[in-house]
């Protein structure tokens, strides 16, 4: 790996604590370029993004379209949130994964959702991945038909100085088969 890369993933972490500064376009335009060059099964990039950037929506994810249960007042503090949607073709997305068991769409915005996490370290930004949340609260919110189905979101923005660096990792020897 090249040092800027694994700098980049290095870097990453679930951020829970935003400065309250505006993230330049330029950077969410860098992030989803980074996203959009994303591998997908039988290259249909099932991915839809919506960028939120204005505070009222913004304020309606956290408080209407996050599941009950855990707080995360935190999410309020972010510039910007990124819904995460899959638009799913009949071939790959609907019939494939009921004859392999594997949900493509889901495995394909995931690596579209990680490219664009690692373009945002790369950038000095912080990110969080939440999929605890009510699709149809978060489609309403963003304004997507129901042929898109909202599956994440992700946090965007300068992370505080006091954000904790920990990244405890199992060793490779316990979750690698060599075989």
């Amino acid at each position: 790996m090249t040092v800027r890369m694994i700098k980049a993933i290095q870097d990453r972490i679930s951020c829970r604590a935003y400065k309250l500064d505006p993230v330049p376009k330029e950077h969410l335009e860098t992030m989803l370029q980074a996203a959009r060059l994303a591998p997908s099964a039988c290259n249909k990039q099932p991915w839809r993004f919506a960028v939120v950037t204005d505070e009222s929506k913004r304020r309606g994810l956290v408080e209407k379209g996050f599941l009950p249960g855990l707080t995360m007042k935190w999410a309020h503090d972010a510039p910007v949130v990124v819904v995460l949607g899959i638009s799913r073709s009949l071939i790959t997305h609907r019939i494939a994964p009921r004859i392999s068991g594997i949900d493509y769409a889901l495995v394909d915005i995931g690596i579209a959702g990680e490219h664009l996490v690692l373009q945002a370290a790369e950038l000095g930004l912080g990110t969080c991945w939440i999929g605890w949340i009510k699709p149809t609260i978060v489609r309403k919110i963003v304004g997507w038909p129901a042929s898109i189905e909202p599956r994440a979101l992700i946090t965007v923005g300068w992370p505080r100085d006091n954000e904790p660096r920990s990244h405890h990792r199992h060793d490779l020897s316990e979750m690698v088969d060599w075989c």
